[in-house]
């Protein structure tokens, strides 16, 4: 077989990567994107490649030249590359080829495994690549029946009622009958880029002839194996991760976040697995268009609504953008006093100026927490806390806080939910305290970690409104504030929600507890699990790197912040069947990262 590649475009989308390099130049751990392509097709035995060029035409040439010193090479220049679409670099290349033999097609931003050219070999036919249409994709899709392609929906033709739950998204890889090229591609697309429409996608011609059976393309659904196509910096961060496995790691310590177009299996981050409910989510895509267009309520209504959710008077919360915005808010607050709070504890808790601590090792001793505040102006109550999992009973924070009438007490509630513990909030509604503040960040106990939702809660009239003052006038995004209206219809679900999430936490915890190499899974309140591992502390990190390059499973690496030298995860809780793979995982990296971290001595000789 032939291959020829389309090569010729600017890259607009890839600015302003595109301004000093083609983007098919790129790297890609290595390599870059067009020697995989090159690789790709060598391994399917194609020595003969057509390559389409426009910009950067040279460094093109020179590249492939040598770096391929054997492989047969015909360049053709499309000189109209910035004004023409990709129909025109086909049909020039089709014209000055010399065909002899079935073509394969493929464009020059595509990343994909060596082994998925194969898949090209699979029949004597058209061939086109396609995928199940997920999430993150664009370009031209189509719809598939009886094994062939049916009709081709190129972007344009995408409206905003486009249903995309049945549809495939095309490779850009190709092959096509020797005939079919000489006798019906090339001289389709000659007259349509002549004289129809020069800046038009080479799949409409391919639509045309979908309905036509003599020559109908069969679609070949890819199956698991990875590919991903690069058009801006964003794929081309999203391939790096797919493409550079043992780079998994770094790349997420980066991003914090912002994990939506990685394939991910993500036990770091904690949410609720169960909520919002499809329900919920159909609600939000169909109101969707007029929230993005307008604003959100100010603060004193976002109060109102959350306090209806809660069943709290509004006068004693302020809604946030999610728990975080409190820590700038408080450590203002709180400037110049002494802090207490618990050791370990999540990282805004670790930036306070003067602090005292308390340790949770896992387990806190109440004795040690009422010393420690005795000798503090405010103290910290994690419960509970992050990330031992470590829970109090509410009763004992209550009656510490009612003993220290002159000691603020700051109790942060956030994975309360997943508890057998009542808020502390109720307590106060009957009996209010004024020294006691409750801080939640309610985002990954609804499940929406993106929408940033969170609140403080205080009988403290002054305290509510100190941190008013501090806040912006649109404080929440409309999207969040339809969510907060969406949840006064859905409180059963979300109860039901936290009960389930209860239940597969302790199956998980058993599951842990016979991994070989697991050393302890510690009781949790919250909707994760503290793990020690039968390793130092090193093999934590190690674990996690392997993990990610193997499975791409991410999990939370706390051993720098757990006292002692073993290592330790913290691994949130997620759905039985996702719970399983890391499992499996697990019981396949362990051995191998224990035994490198804890070689087994050589037994001595007999005698």
């Amino acid at each position: 077989m032939q291959a020829i590649i389309l090569a010729a475009g600017y890259g607009r989308r890839m600015r302003p990567l595109s301004d000093s390099s083609h983007k098919a130049l790129l790297p890609i751990g290595s390599t870059t994107i067009l020697a995989r392509i090159v690789d790709g097709l060598r391994e399917i035995d194609i020595d003969h490649l057509t390559v389409v060029t426009g910009y950067r035409a040279e460094d093109i040439e020179r590249y492939l030249r040598e770096r391929y010193p054997q492989t047969r090479l015909q360049f053709v220049y499309n000189a109209r590359y910035e004004e023409t679409n990709n129909i025109v670099s086909l049909s020039m290349g089709l014209e000055q080829m010399q065909l002899d033999d079935d073509l394969v097609l493929v464009e020059c931003d595509l990343l994909f495994e060596p082994g998925l050219l194969g898949r090209l070999l699979t029949r004597d036919a058209n061939i086109a690549l396609v995928d199940h249409y997920r999430t993150g994709m664009d370009g031209t899709v189509v719809s598939v029946s009886g094994g062939h392609v049916q009709q081709v929906f190129p972007p344009h033709v995408q409206g905003p009622d486009f249903q995309y739950a049945d549809k495939y998204k095309t490779l850009n890889i190709y092959r096509f009958k020797r005939d079919f090229c000489t006798n019906t591609l090339a001289p389709l697309v000659k007259v349509y880029a002549d004289r129809v429409d020069a800046n038009s996608y080479y799949e409409l011609v391919l639509g045309m002839l979908a309905n036509v059976p003599e020559q109908r393309i069969a679609a070949e659904v890819v199956a698991g194996e990875q590919w991903a196509e690069v058009d801006d910096p964003n794929d081309l961060a999203v391939a790096r991760f797919q493409f550079e496995p043992d780079q998994r790691a770094a790349i997420l310590d980066r991003t914090f976040g912002g994990q939506w177009n990685f394939e991910l299996l993500d036990f770091s981050f904690m949410r609720n697995s169960y909520f919002p409910t499809e329900g919920m989510l159909a609600a939000m895509r169909h109101a969707l268009p007029s929230l993005i267009q307008r604003y959100g309520s100010k603060q004193d209504v976002l109060n109102e609504k959350l306090g209806w959710f809660l069943n709290r008077d509004p006068r004693r919360v302020q809604t946030l953008h999610g728990g975080t915005q409190a820590f700038p808010l408080l450590r203002d607050i709180f400037a110049g006093q002494t802090i207490a709070t618990p050791v370990p504890s999540f990282g805004e808790y670790r930036r306070f100026d003067d602090t005292l601590h308390y340790e949770d090792s896992p387990g806190i001793d109440l004795g040690e927490l009422e010393h420690t505040a005795e000798a503090a102006d405010v103290v910290v109550v994690v419960n509970p806390n992050n990330p031992t999992g470590t829970t109090l009973p509410t009763s004992e924070i209550y009656a510490l806080a009612a003993r220290h009438p002159t000691k603020t007490f700051l109790v942060d509630e956030s994975f309360n939910g997943f508890s057998t513990e009542p808020s502390i909030e109720l307590a106060l509604e009957r009996e209010p305290l004024a020294n006691v503040h409750v801080l939640v960040s309610l985002s990954k106990a609804l499940g929406v970690p993106g929408l940033r939702i969170g609140y403080v809660y205080s009988c403290d009239e002054g305290f509510i409104e100190e941190v008013g003052r501090r806040l912006p006038i649109w404080n929440m995004n409309s999207i969040a504030e339809y969510f907060l209206e969406l949840l006064l219809k859905f409180r059963p679900e979300l109860a039901a929600s936290f009960e389930q999430t209860v239940r597969d936490r302790e199956q998980l915890r058993d599951a842990l507890r016979s991994v070989p190499g697991i050393a302890e899974v510690y009781p949790s309140g919250g909707d994760f699990l503290l793990v020690r591992l039968d390793a130092p502390a090193s093999a934590g990190a190690t674990l996690r790197r392997a993990l990610l390059a193997g499975a791409a499973i991410e999990v939370k690496d706390v051993s720098t912040r757990i006292a002692g030298d073993r290592a330790h995860l913290r691994i949130a809780v997620r759905k039985p069947a996702e719970n399983q793979l890391l499992i499996d995982a697990l019981r396949d990296a362990l051995p191998t990262v224990v035994e490198a971290k804890h070689p087994r001595k050589a037994e001595k000789a007999p005698g």
